[in-house]
């Protein structure tokens, strides 16, 4: 198996590219030129910084180092979620909510993976489970966070709406269903696009990764099988979680709706 290896002039020439959209961002007035340099930045900065945790992570070869570095990859996808949400839980639901339901959907999907089709010896080897527990990580991320923050604008927007419902005698569940449907819609659509548009419109990283290192095809096919069922599967269980969450948090055992437990926009 062989690969093709890189400099840093390679590199710099590729990097070419973001000057030339900068430029065009100035030239246009769109003022993003800035925001995208900057952010070239941060992630250079970002993916050498973890490259060499991560070498030292690899020779290390321990349970303990291995669930600090997913901790902490999972504090900050959830600091991410709470960013992303136009109106939050108060309190520690902010975080608590997208961030467990995350790191359950995500270590169930990944421990279920390194302990049947991947085998890993020993099952936390970093090699193995970080660069997974991310893809996962990553994908529900996204979901969640796009469902939570439809959940909560939703509810705060149909009041009316649920309030009429739970007068009618509905419970929490019937009186939250139309906004939770459309929820469950949003965090799940992202994934549901991305598995369409998989093979003919674009060819997903991991397979793309594995046929430049020489893998036959095929067997990159196998692997970007895997990785995409399991994405699906810890997105699902993870959109699900935080938004029946949600939901409970939002009403009470009385089946009373609780907007005073949201946070305003601009809190």
């Amino acid at each position: 198996m062989t690969y093709i290896a890189l400099d840093y002039t390679d590199i710099a020439l590729a990097a070419l590219l973001l000057i030339v959209n900068a430029g065009l961002s100035i030239w246009q007035r769109l003022g993003i030129g800035r925001r995208l340099l900057v952010a070239s930045v941060r992630m250079v900065v970002q993916l050498f910084l973890i490259g060499l945790v991560l070498e030292q992570l690899f020779a290390w070869v321990s349970p303990w180092a291995t669930g600090g570095a997913a901790l902490v990859m999972v504090l900050f996808a959830g600091r991410e979620i709470a960013a992303r949400q136009n109106r939050r839980l108060a309190g520690w639901w902010t975080h608590g909510l997208g961030t467990g339901s995350m790191l359950v959907a995500g270590a169930a999907v990944t421990l279920l993976a390194l302990s049947t089709a991947i085998r890993a010896d020993p099952w936390y080897d970093p090699r193995y489970a970080l660069p997974m527990f991310g893809m996962i990580l990553g994908n529900t991320m996204t979901g969640v966070s796009l469902g939570l923050d439809r959940l909560l604008g939703g509810a705060h927007r149909e009041r009316a709406a649920i309030e009429a419902r739970l007068t009618l005698g509905g419970t929490r569940w019937e009186a939250f269903r139309p906004t939770l449907r459309e929820a469950l819609r949003s965090g799940l659509m992202p994934i549901v696009n991305s598995m369409s548009a998989t093979g003919v419109v674009a060819l997903p990283g991991m397979m793309t990764g594995q046929i430049l290192a020489g893998v036959a095809p095929i067997e990159a096919v196998k692997y970007q099988f895997l990785i995409m069922f399991l994405i699906a599967g810890a997105v699902g269980l993870g959109v699900f979680a935080a938004t029946f969450g949600g939901v409970l948090r939002l009403t009470d055992e009385r089946h009373r709706l609780r907007l005073d437990r949201l946070r305003p926009p601009d809190d």
